[in-house]
């Protein structure tokens, strides 16, 4: 059965330029970065949850993010997907990381194992088992009867690593602990110490650098990773740009976020564990989306992860981490595994009991968003340019001007370089801002300006341009194009939308240039180097197959049930708006779709409503909180034999407690505008 997302064949690390990375390569680290066989490399950190994925489904997904640029997984072990009954581990299916771990090692892509025991990632009680909260002993700390547990659970995690390990050319290269933890360090060191006891031998070791540790970490025993979001499910508000979000499209030096985790953590101020700043610049929860919540009903635009990622490089990381970098679904399980109000321990939201798409560059079903293509101009940079930058430093020539939500009176721009060589990088973006074009710009870098003279940086473009950077024995002086690329014999840029491309190689100054495809002739070639630049559009698709074609087959549908009366929205213990029960889709309106035989593609639904779900033969396979997105099912999942397929949305509500994006119909009531099978 072929699906819906494109299959991007056997896309591997020399078609993405990448230093070929065999596994096993000595890794260390310094300040800056890290080194895998002797290189400083810069890579690009995808998340991915191997148990909300069909098994089936793996190497493809694997393949489409190396595809993408990716160069390193992550990967949370939710403890109760694999242990909901005490002392019953179950392995099996979509729940077997060793098999999973043993596609990274034939894809060549080295993982970070987050292996908890407190993940959150929006699951049941933080992926803590019902069971274990209901034991009654203090969870995530040092008392020896919790330890106990974890050490059980880490020893069946190592069941699934071992043989797979770096040292043994195996793909897990690092492991994180736990996730947002505040308090003493020495919890940390102590689940560290188990993991070393029962047999964890990698080269590094990771930890969440939000929030604030109570007491400071011993240097070296692990690598503090940073994050932002565009916006966030979680804020308590149900106002539009809420929170300190608007701070992750500033350059600057504070490497965390005072947005992450609000509901939990409530204000934070911008300061990181004393120490922190010796060890590189890294990031593992860059948001490639975000989830809906049933109390705010995020709509994400690709501008948000691109601009994000690209203002986090030019402030001094060294390492994009994507959460998430791939979406999924909650496994069956003998309850809900989301997260909701309802349960015993991290219930701050309602999310959905299925779904867990994050609007991420790619879906829930594989498919490809715009932003998996605009990220990949950043990607393909970081691979082909990650040694020469790397060690360069940042450069903040606005730190002392005012920053704010909205902010317009001038360019947002930093610089790295060194030795009188470097790159700019510039972000004229805000997330739900209305900013205007910037006049008269000219950049000044270790004493020099260029380009030659002024520009403009229309509303929202953001890039990077290099200076004084030698590829291949020639000198680019200065570029009003991305660099994005290189080839063998062939340097790739890529034009802004709205910027004139200007580019001087040699002291020789390249003007009007118009852009081309991969294949036109280059616009210059000096000393055998060949300098191409391409359209927004070629660069999107460089080095990937063609696309096929996409049609749409119109699937009928028949209103089977009107809705009944309408529920009451009631505040949930963490008081927000909280989410339907399945009682409450008793009164729901009720849709009869009517498939043809052997279906095949993604069933896209567009919908008006406050929630819907989706069932095959009363089974719950899928639901959706409205956002005024469509709602996604890949039929490739659906249970064979499949009889009925059935839609129940509930009603938009007048003044509900819900924070809905412009793009969302708040209109009350319910219905469906059209159903149909998308293809590839």
């Amino acid at each position: 059965m072929r699906r819906f997302i494109i299959l991007i064949a056997l896309a591997m690390y020399g078609t993405l330029g990448c230093r070929a990375q065999t596994l096993g390569q000595p890794v260390h680290w310094d300040s800056r970065s890290l080194f895998i066989g002797g290189h400083r490399v810069m890579p690009v950190m995808g998340e991915i949850h191997y148990s909300r994925l069909p098994e089936t489904e793996w190497r493809e997904e694997l393949r489409k993010m190396k595809a993408g640029g990716v160069t390193l997984v992550a990967n949370y072990v939710f403890w109760n997907h694999v242990e909901e009954e005490q002392g019953v581990f179950n392995w099996s299916g979509q729940r077997s990381l060793r098999h999973f771990l043993e596609l990274c090692k034939e894809e060549s892509l080295p993982v970070i194992l987050r292996i908890g025991p407190f993940c959150h990632g929006e699951a049941r009680n933080g992926g803590f088992p019902d069971w274990i909260v209901r034991m009654g002993i203090p969870l995530r700390s040092e008392d020896p009867r919790f330890l106990e547990q974890v050490s059980m659970f880490y020893r069946q995690i190592f069941t699934q690593v071992e043989g797979l390990q770096w040292k043994d050319q195996g793909p897990v290269i690092a492991c994180q602990f736990d996730n947002e933890f505040r308090g003493p360090a020495s919890y940390l060191l102590a689940l560290k110490k188990i993991a070393l006891e029962i047999g964890f031998d990698l080269p590094f070791y990771t930890r969440t650098g939000w929030p604030e540790l109570k007491t400071p970490m011993p240097y070296g025993e692990m690598i503090p990773l940073y994050g932002d979001y565009a916006d966030g499910f979680w804020d308590r508000s149900i106002e539009e740009t809420t929170g300190n979000y608007w701070k992750a499209f500033n350059f600057k030096a504070f490497r965390s976020s005072t947005a992450i985790a609000s509901e939990q953590i409530g204000n934070q101020q911008e300061q990181i564990t004393k120490g922190d700043e010796a060890y590189p610049y890294f990031t593992c929860e860059l948001g490639g989306g975000m989830m809906t919540s049933y109390h705010r009903r995020v709509y994400m635009y690709p501008e948000d992860a691109y601009a994000m990622a690209l203002v986090k490089l030019g402030s001094g990381s060294n390492l994009l981490g994507y959460y998430m970098y791939h979406g999924g679904t909650n496994p069956k399980g003998r309850t809900y595994l989301n997260e909701c109000q309802r349960t015993p321990m991290t219930n701050y939201n309602d999310m959905p009991v299925k779904s867990y798409d994050f609007q991420a560059p790619l879906g829930e079903f594989g498919q490809t968003n715009p932003h998996y293509y605009s990220l990949r101009r950043l990607h393909l940079f970081m691979q082909d340019f990650g040694e020469m930058l790397a060690p360069m430093d940042a450069f903040f020539p606005q730190a002392d001007r005012p920053q704010k939500k909205g902010i317009d009176s001038y360019l947002r721009w930093s610089y790295r370089g060194a030795n009188d060589r470097g790159f700019v990088f510039f972000n004229n973006y805000e997330r739900l801002q209305n900013l205007t074009d910037k006049k008269h710009v000219q950049f000044e870098v270790f004493g020099k300006k260029f380009p030659a003279k002024p520009i403009t940086i229309p509303a929202n473009a953001m890039g990077i341009f290099p200076f004084n950077i030698e590829v291949g024995g020639v000198t680019i002086n200065y570029a009003t194009a991305q660099l994005m690329a290189k080839r063998e014999d062939d340097v790739y840029f890529v034009a802004i939308d709205g910027i004139q491309p200007e580019i001087s190689l040699n002291g020789r100054i390249y003007k009007r240039l118009r852009p081309q495809t991969p294949n036109d002739k280059p616009f210059a070639t000096v000393g055998g180097v060949r300098f191409r630049l391409l359209s927004p559009t070629a660069a999107d698709r460089l080095f990937l197959p063609d696309e096929t074609g996409e049609k749409s087959i119109p699937v009928p549908f028949t209103k089977t049930a009107e809705s009944g009366p309408l529920r009451q929205i009631t505040i949930g213990t963490a008081k927000v708006a909280e989410g339907p029960t399945d009682n409450d889709f008793d009164n729901a309106a009720v849709y009869t779709i009517e498939l043809p035989d052997n279906p095949d593609g993604l069933l896209q639904i567009d919908y008006q409503g406050d929630c819907a779900r989706l069932y095959a033969d009363g089974e719950l396979v899928a639901d959706n909180f409205y956002n005024g997105r469509p709602f996604l099912y890949g039929l490739w999942r659906l249970p064979q034999p499949c009889q009925s397929l059935e839609l129940r949305i509930l009603p938009m509500q007048k003044d509900a407690p819900i924070y809905f994006p412009r793009e969302a119909d708040t209109t009350p009531g319910e219905r469906v505008n059209r159903i149909q099978i998308i293809q590839r």
